[in-house]
């Protein structure tokens, strides 16, 4: 047995309050997490994924609005200062490059962040890993023009990208 096969072992093993915890650190709705717990058990990592995205294709407005909730808005300099000192979270390492930004974009960042939550009603959600300061200001200024519907959908499938890539680095 690898060792992604006993990482799956234990994870189906876990009982059901730990297993919907160990899925909080993916997703924050609860939602997503409580089906997750009754698609158990999971045979491969490959169904484990699968799975994931059928529970994602479940969740209605509300319940993705709570998963939006469980990240840090983007440019929110105290936050992400804060984190980045207490170097524990998830976050940090999908936000890293945004740690070597110049404040002037951090700034713009912020305040598009903030108009951008007073437009739409939830934080901008983007998958962050790789991606520089200047590249998620240029996405948000994209996007920002887009209609509500528009948004919650993209918002939505970078939701969806960042906890499959949370998904794989349990394993």
């Amino acid at each position: 047995m690898n060792d992604d096969e006993k990482h799956l072992k234990l994870l189906n093993n876990l009982p059901h309050s730990q297993f919907v915890s160990e899925m909080a650190s993916i997703c924050s709705s609860k939602t997503w997490q409580s089906t997750m717990a009754t698609l158990r058990p999971f045979q491969s990592v490959e169904q484990f994924m699968s799975m994931a995205k059928q529970a994602f294709s479940q969740l209605t407005e509300n319940d993705w609005l709570e998963a939006f909730a469980g990240h840090p808005m983007i440019g929110d300099l105290t936050s992400l200062q804060k984190k980045y000192n207490q170097a524990k979270h998830l976050s940090e390492a999908e936000q890293a490059q945004v740690n070597h930004a110049q404040q002037a974009t951090l700034s713009a960042l912020l305040e598009l962040n903030q108009r951008y939550l007073s437009r739409y009603g939830f934080i901008f959600i983007v998958f962050a890993s790789g991606k520089s300061a200047e590249e998620m200001l240029h996405i948000l200024e994209q996007r920002y023009g887009n209609s509500r519907e528009q948004e919650l959908h993209n918002a939505a499938e970078q939701q969806q990208r960042i906890s499959l890539r949370r998904m794989e680095n349990l394993f």
